[in-house]
């Protein structure tokens, strides 16, 4: 077939100039993570049930019977309960996970009574599944939630320094300083998705988060690697054209994996069910603003900051790049 793998469309340089639309972007980003901060505060994050507390109950079946999951996640569902937690677990006393018994989290609305709400859950799943047997009901209280929302937020933030501290070791103090700007821009911005969405805040939530850390300081390495490869080789440009071309050469691997995780994520997202559903979009907007702040929040603060120039490498001529289709 002519033109088949397709990705032989795509072409070879691009010679696209990024700097010279940084500021226009620079000034959008700004606005977006004042306007996710704002957000974060009102109208809230809307938390799911690993931060504002609820109840759990065991529910299992005869050995050999399997309990529908997708059922019993509908009829807890359909009581208005808010966040609901359904997860297959290995029988008690085995290893094995025969589907026979799950765990059921579901909140208790403010002001309701806590044992009628358990009663309703508890007649809404048999109505639903059959006859099952309930054990290990616990309430779980708002301060063990509350506790549980700030060591999520204490593992972001340690990410985020570590993160820093790699990026320090390897690249110069300014590098640090534009990866960090980066993750920060990114995690605030998927906040602010979460809320415009709202979105449940849960520990899938911080997981997604903390992918995307990983995702974007991977995009962001790419870029400064070869950035800092083209500082040495060419020392006569002008940064900003050293710059442009470092993001061009890597621009075809960075849409390449980006558009690859997305389909995967897609897909997650429309067959995983409600239980992952979040967690899917969570993680492709981290991707497509992780692969955007690579490009117009970390590389731009090299530019305003200013780098030294040094290397092996001897000097060579500033080369102009054009359109070039794959052989």
């Amino acid at each position: 077939m002519r033109g088949w793998p397709f990705i032989k469309l795509l072409p070879v340089r691009t010679n696209l100039q990024f700097v010279k639309f940084s500021k226009a972007f620079g000034v959008l980003s700004a606005v977006l993570v004042i306007a996710s901060i704002v957000g974060c505060f009102y109208p809230g994050l809307n938390m799911g049930i690993d931060f504002r507390g609820g109840a759990s109950m065991e529910v299992s079946k005869p050995a050999g019977q399997v309990v529908a999951l997708d059922e019993l996640r509908a009829a807890v569902g359909d009581l208005g309960l808010g966040d609901v937690g359904v997860q297959g677990i290995a029988r008690r006393g085995t290893d094995v996970n025969d589907g026979s018994t799950a765990i059921v989290r579901f909140q208790i609305p403010e002001g309701r009574d806590q044992t009628q709400v358990v009663r309703q859950v508890e007649a809404a799943i048999t109505g639903a599944v059959g006859e099952v047997t309930y054990s290990d009901v616990a309430v779980v209280g708002s301060k063990v939630s509350t506790e549980l929302f700030t060591s999520g937020m204490l593992a972001l933030g340690m990410a985020v320094v570590l993160m820093f501290a790699y990026i320090w070791f390897r690249f110069e103090p300014q590098f640090g300083f534009g990866a960090i700007a980066g993750l920060v821009h990114d995690v605030i911005l998927v906040f602010g998705l979460i809320v415009v969405m709202r979105l449940e805040f849960s520990l899938n939530m911080v997981a997604a988060i903390l992918t995307v850390i990983g995702y974007s300081m991977n995009d962001t390495v790419v870029v400064f690697d070869r950035l800092r490869e083209n500082l040495r080789k060419y020392k006569q440009m002008p940064l900003r054209e050293v710059i442009d071309l470092s993001i061009n050469e890597t621009l075809s691997r960075t849409i390449i994996t980006g558009v690859t995780a997305i389909m995967v994520l897609a897909a997650l997202a429309v067959f995983g069910g409600e239980a992952l559903f979040g967690f899917s979009i969570a993680l492709m907007a981290g991707i497509i603003i992780g692969t955007y702040s690579s490009i117009y929040v970390a590389a731009p603060i090299i530019l305003l900051w200013g780098v030294k120039r040094g290397g092996a490498a001897d000097d060579a001529t500033p080369i102009k790049l054009g359109m070039a289709s794959r052989p």
